[in-house]
C-alpha cells in the first residue's frame, strides 16, 4: 500500500513537472481574467486620454444648467473626484470580498459582480446624451467596487483551481489581463480612434462588453473545488470539478490534500478579519501581505505612469507622438508580465519580487538624478526615458503580479477570504493615497519625490529577503508548515497529519491550544 501511495505522489509530481495545463483550466483562467481583471486595467487608464474632452463636457453641462461657466477650482475638484472615486470604490469592493466569496462562492461572486460593471458601462456610455456629469463620477465608484472585488476574487478563484506546479503561472494571468486592459484603453483612447470629442462616451461604455461575455460563459465552468469540498462539504461536486479541471479520473491525492487542510483548520472555523489580526499562527503571513501590497502601490508605479507623459515632454518628444510612446510603454508592460507567467514557476516567487523591487529602486534613484540634471546635461532626458522603461519592466515581473499569488499561497481555505480582504484594502488605500498625495508631493519635492519611492522599494526588498519564503511547487499545507516555524507556533500538527490522517479530535485540540 505504501508503494502505491509513493507512486501516486511521484506521478503527481512528475505530471506536475510536465505542467498539465488542460483546456478547461486554461479557458476558465481566460474567461475570468478577461471578464474581470481586464476591466480593472481598462478603467485605470481609460480616462487619461479623453480627459480634456470630458472636462470640456463637464464645463458645457454646467454652463447649460446655470448660465455661468464653471470656475477652475471647481472643475479641478470634479476631475480629481472622477479620477479618485475609482480607487475609493476599489476599497469598498475589497471590503465586500469576505462576505461574498463565503456566501456566494468564488464563481458566484464573479457573476454577480458583472452586474456592477454592466450598469456602470450603460450609465457612462449614455452620460453625454443625458447631459449629466454626476453620473460619470457615480459610475467611477461603481466600476471601482467591481474592480475591488475582481482584483481579489479572480486570483483567489484561479489559485484554488490550479495544480500546485501551475499556481504561480496561472496566478499571474489576472495581472497579465490587467496590463492588457491598460493597453487596450490606451490604444482605443488614441485621438484618431475614440479619444476625441465624439468618441469618449463609447470609450467609457465599452467596459460592459467583457462583463457580458463573462456573464454568458462562466456559468459553464466549475466552481472552485476547494470551496465546494472544504466550505460546502460537497465531496462529489468537488471531485467532479477536479476531474474536469485536471482532465483525468484519478484526483485522489488532491482530494486527500484538501481533506488534510480541512482537518487542520476544522476547529478554527471561518476567520473574520478581526480574528485574522489576533491569531498568532498567521502573524507573519499577515504582515507579509500588508508589506507586499503596500510596497506594490507605494513604490510609485502609478506616479511613474502619471509622470511618463511629462517626462517625455521634457525630453523633447513632440506632444503629438507622446500618446504613441505611452502605448508602447503599455505594450512593454504586457510583454514583461507575459514573461513573468513563464518564469515564475522556474525562478520562483522570491527572486522575481526581489529583482523587480531592486530594479524599481535603482530606476527611481537614477531618474531623480536624470530629472535634476536634464536642463544642464542634454542626454539626461534620454536617460530618464530609459529609467521609466526599466521601472515598468521591474514592476511588471514581480511587484505587480506576485503579491496576489502569495496571498493565495500563504493562507489556508478558512483564512484566505479574510486575507484577500486585508490585502485588497491595503492595495486600494495605498493606490488612493498615491493618487491624492502625488500631485502635492510633486509640487513640493519635484523630482526628489522619486527618492521616497526608491526608499520604499528598498525597505520592501529587505523585508522580503528576510521574511518571505519561497512557495513555488509546494502544497498549501507545506507552505503553512514553513510559516508556522516563523510564527513560533507548534509544527507538531504536520507530523501528526502525516502520520495519522485524519487527525483525531484530541490531537486537534492539542495543536490548537499550542498555536493560540
Amino acid at each position: 500500500m505504501k508503494q502505491k501511495g509513493e507512486k501516486q505522489e511521484s506521478s503527481e509530481g512528475s505530471e506536475g513537472a510536465k505542467g498539465k495545463m488542460t483546456l478547461p483550466l486554461a479557458l476558465v483562467a481566460l474567461v475570468s481574467a478577461f471578464g474581470s481583471s481586464f476591466q480593472y486595467g481598462y478603467n485605470v487608464s481609460v480616462i487619461n486620454s479623453p480627459a480634456p474632452y470630458m472636462q470640456d463636457f463637464y464645463n458645457r453641462t454646467y454652463l447649460d444648467r446655470t448660465g455661468v461657466p464653471m470656475d477652475g477650482g471647481f472643475q479641478t475638484l470634479l476631475w480629481s473626484l472622477t479620477v479618485s472615486m475609482f480607487p475609493l470604490g476599489g476599497l469598498f469592493g475589497s471590503l465586500m470580498v469576505w462576505p461574498m466569496v463565503n456566501n456566494c462562492g468564488r464563481k458566484g461572486t464573479l457573476l454577480i459582480n458583472n452586474l456592477f460593471s454592466i450598469a456602470a458601462a450603460i450609465l457612462m456610455g449614455t452620460s453625454e446624451l443625458a447631459k449629466t456629469f454626476e453620473v460619470i463620477i457615480l459610475s467611477r465608484v461603481v466600476m471601482g467596487i467591481f474592480a475591488g472585488l475582481a482584483s481579489n476574487v479572480v486570483p483567489m478563484f484561479l489559485g484554488e483551481m490550479s495544480p500546485k506546479n501551475l499556481r504561480g503561472a496561472i496566478g499571474v494571468v489576472p495581472q497579465l489581463f490587467i496590463t492588457i486592459g491598460i493597453l487596450a484603453a490606451q490604444i482605443l483612447g488614441l485621438s484618431s480612434i475614440l479619444g476625441n470629442a465624439k468618441g469618449w462616451p463609447v470609450l467609457l461604455g465599452l467596459t460592459g462588453i467583457p462583463s457580458l461575455i463573462q456573464l454568458l460563459t462562466l456559468p459553464f465552468f466549475p466552481e472552485s473545488p476547494r470551496y465546494l469540498l472544504i466550505q460546502k462539504g460537497n465531496e462529489e461536486q468537488a471531485r467532479r470539478a477536479l476531474q474536469r479541471l485536471r482532465g483525468r479520473e484519478d484526483v485522489e491525492d488532491e482530494v486527500q490534500e484538501m481533506y488534510q487542510e480541512d482537518q487542520s483548520e476544522k476547529e478554527e472555523g471561518q476567520f473574520s478579519v478581526l480574528s485574522l489580526f489576533t491569531f498568532r499562527g498567521l502573524r507573519w503571513q499577515l504582515i507579509s501581505i500588508i508589506v507586499m501590497m503596500a510596497g506594490q502601490q507605494l513604490s510609485g508605479v502609478n506616479a511613474v505612469f502619471y509622470y511618463a507623459d511629462r517626462i517625455f515632454e521634457s525630453a523633447g518628444v513632440a506632444s503629438s507622438s507622446i500618446q504613441y510612446i505611452t502605448v508602447s510603454i503599455g505594450a512593454i508592460n504586457v510583454v514583461m508580465t507575459l514573461l513573468a507567467v513563464f518564469i515564475v514557476e522556474s525562478l520562483g516567487r522570491r527572486i522575481l519580487l526581489l529583482a523587480g523591487f531592486l530594479l524599481c529602486s535603482a530606476s527611481c534613484a537614477v531618474l531623480t538624478l536624470a530629472l535634476n540634471l536634464q536642463s544642464t546635461v542634454s542626454w539626461m532626458s534620454y536617460l530618464s526615458i530609459v529609467c521609466v522603461i526599466a521601472y515598468i519592466i521591474g514592476h511588471a515581473i514581480g511587484p505587480s503580479p506576485i503579491p496576489a499569488v502569495m496571498i493565495t499561497e500563504m493562507f489556508l481555505q478558512s483564512s484566505r477570504p479574510a486575507a484577500f480582504m486585508v490585502g485588497g484594502s491595503v492595495h486600494w488605500l495605498s493606490n488612493f493615497t498615491v493618487g491624492l498625495v502625488f500631485l502635492y508631493m510633486e509640487a513640493g519635492l519635484g523630482p526628489y519625490s522619486f527618492l521616497l519611492f526608491c526608499a520604499i522599494c528598498v525597505a520592501t526588498v529587505l523585508y522580503i529577503f528576510f521574511v518571505v519564503p519561497e512557495t513555488k511547487n509546494k502544497t498549501f499545507m507545506e507552505i503553512n508548515r514553513i510559516m508556522a516555524k516563523r510564527n513560533k507556533v507548534e509544527v507538531q500538527e504536520s507530523q501528526e497529519l502525516k502520520a495519522s490522517y485524519p487527525l483525531g479530535k484530541q490531537d486537534e485540540k492539542k495543536v490548537l491550544s499550542s498555536s493560540q
